[in-house]
């Protein structure tokens, strides 16, 4: 999934944040490693057993998060979102710990979650677990963990509820 030009453009604008809050960016989030071999099978645990055929299916992909990693997610409600990341080296699963739904229709090629192969920043854009703070919210993946960054509020009131895109 990449981030266009336009769809930034729209964002800053709807976040009313362009030239006065810093956000964060994927290049300065750079991956340290790229894998190119063979991917590990997934490692499935009792966590994963419930979502055991989408997290197959994905092992299969080639990385496209953080250099080896597999980022794959799946719907859980009408916009709601939940997913993990798996490692290709090693077949391990790893989680974010909330959903993400009801983002705000900014451009045709919006994506609820932006990231790149070569960075480890990962953005989720819309409400977590359908609550709090409407707006992007910035994590870099870091040994395993999804470590929050920050969180650009959406300062477009009419994001909060008739704006939205099917996910």
């Amino acid at each position: 999934m990449k981030f266009s030009l336009a769809a930034l453009f729209l964002v800053c604008l709807s976040l009313a944040v362009c030239g006065q809050t810093k956000v964060p960016q994927f290049k300065h989030y750079p991956s340290t490693e790229n894998f190119s071999g063979k991917n590990a099978p997934v490692i499935i645990g009792k966590n994963e057993k419930t979502f055991r055929t989408r997290l197959r299916e994905a092992s299969k992909e080639k990385p496209n998060f953080a250099g080896r990693y597999i980022l794959t997610a799946w719907g859980c409600g009408a916009e709601c979102l939940m997913g993990a990341v798996i490692d290709a080296k090693t077949g391990r699963v790893y989680w974010w710990n909330f959903t993400i739904c009801c983002a705000a229709n900014f451009a045709a090629d919006f994506k609820p979650i932006e990231f790149r192969l070569n960075s480890r920043l990962i953005v989720f854009s819309g409400l977590r677990n359908e609550e709090g703070e409407n707006g992007a919210h910035f994590y870099k993946f870091e040994n395993g963990r999804f470590v929050f960054i920050k969180t650009v509020k959406d300062k477009n009131p009419r994001s909060a509820g008739q704006n939205r895109k099917s996910v």
